[in-house]
């Protein structure tokens, strides 16, 4: 029963090792074979039957529970935060340029160039929280 040992392994993979956990896996593997075994007596095929009785035993969420595995913490979305962040160092940035333009070269007006540039960071933010909105 090779396909159930290895089922198993791949159900607890994500549970810390422990003597509790070793205990539950020798139970669930256990509990699984004698449901395998049950099966084929009542005419399945032994593959039909592992099918099967993996099926039906469904996942392990209150086995997670009772040994105490806390799911993994979601990623915090921070993508309006971001979005705030590059609107106003955007806006820091482009007066930066305007300052310089006209204090130092006030009679040609290049700060339009670089203005194009520097927007791209607040858009390329604005289409990054739309998506993830």
């Amino acid at each position: 029963m090779k396909e159930l040992n290895n089922h198993v392994n791949k159900l607890f993979s994500d549970i810390p090792d422990s003597k509790e956990k070793e205990a539950i896996m020798q139970e669930v593997l256990q509990n699984l074979e004698e449901k395998v075994f049950d099966l084929m007596e009542q005419g399945k095929g032994e593959e039909d039957a592992i099918n099967k009785a993996i099926v039906e035993f469904g996942d392990i969420e209150d086995l997670k529970k009772e040994l105490q595995v806390e799911e993994p913490a979601k990623k915090k979305n921070n993508s309006k935060l971001n979005l705030d962040f590059s609107i106003w160092g955007s806006i820091l940035i482009i007066a930066f340029f305007i300052f310089i333009n006209f204090y130092y070269t006030p009679k040609i007006i290049w700060f339009v160039y670089p203005t194009f540039a520097v927007l791209w960071w607040p858009l390329s933010m604005y289409f990054s929280w739309l998506r993830n909105k």
